[in-house]
């Protein structure tokens, strides 16, 4: 993937999932975890669902598949997209930059209107999340407040003359994402992040072995973030969040 062009990443993977298994299923943490490990990484997403669809065609000739079971998890997905996205890199290798539709597309969809509805909803999703923490834990009710100070001072970029170079205004935000993350390992309580590493530590077990050392660490840190924003009931700031 290049620079920042798949901003319904997310949720494309997702509905396709959904379509292969036959039914909505709620994407687990773990499951949403694996899918911003694969776009930090930056895997096409034309990869990631051409590993899709090799990972069900493999579960189907299972044992697993053949007593009823449904494949319900992405994590079975993972070796499949990886060699996916191996061979795409090999065969895009010597090949000049590609403008992908994708990127078109987005940049046509994001209209300064839409930018500050996003804005405007997440702004009050943090000002919900402070007052219902602030007796609690004031200190993390503050972050959510200036974080929320934040995203308005984020308006004059969008309302500048001229196409919103949406690319450095989710640099930005990642900034503003990752300060708050900080402040929620730094104020939550040694208990729930104690909860969370159990749980976490469970659902990965069985692919530990899969991945390599670099991978099972960035999923680990994108699963704790994931479940402490979900704690606290705040809203994703990415753009790869906007729909």
């Amino acid at each position: 993937m290049s620079g920042l062009n798949y901003f319904n990443y997310f949720t494309e993977i997702e509905e396709y999932f959904w379509q292969k298994r036959g039914a909505h299923l709620l994407v687990s943490p773990l499951d949403w975890a694996i899918v911003e490990t694969w776009q930090k990484a930056g895997i096409p997403l034309s990869a990631v669902l051409k590993g899709i669809d090799r990972a069900f065609e493999s579960y189907a000739r299972s044992r697993r598949a053949a007593s009823g079971r449904q494949l319900k998890t992405l994590s079975y997905c993972v070796d499949a997209v990886l060699e996916a996205a191996e061979e795409e890199k090999e065969t895009h290798a010597g090949a000049g930059p590609v403008v992908s539709a994708s990127k078109r597309q987005d940049e046509e969809t994001f209209s300064s209107g839409a930018l500050r509805q996003f804005f405007h909803s997440n702004r009050e999703r943090l000002s919900r999340a402070a007052a219902a923490h602030r007796a609690a834990q004031p200190d993390l009710a503050v972050r959510f407040e200036e974080t929320g100070a934040r995203l308005e001072e984020f308006l004059p970029l969008i309302d500048a003359p001229g196409r919103v170079d949406l690319e450095d205004l989710e640099r930005r935000l990642t900034v503003v994402e990752e300060k708050l993350t900080a402040a929620l390992f730094a104020g939550a309580p040694e208990e729930f992040l104690l909860e969370i590493r159990r749980e976490m530590d469970r659902q990965l077990a069985p692919y530990r072995r899969k991945m390599n050392g670099a991978q099972i660490a960035q999923l680990e840190r994108q699963y704790m973030q994931k479940r402490l924003w979900e704690r606290y009931n705040l809203p994703r700031l990415s753009l790869f969040y906007m729909t």
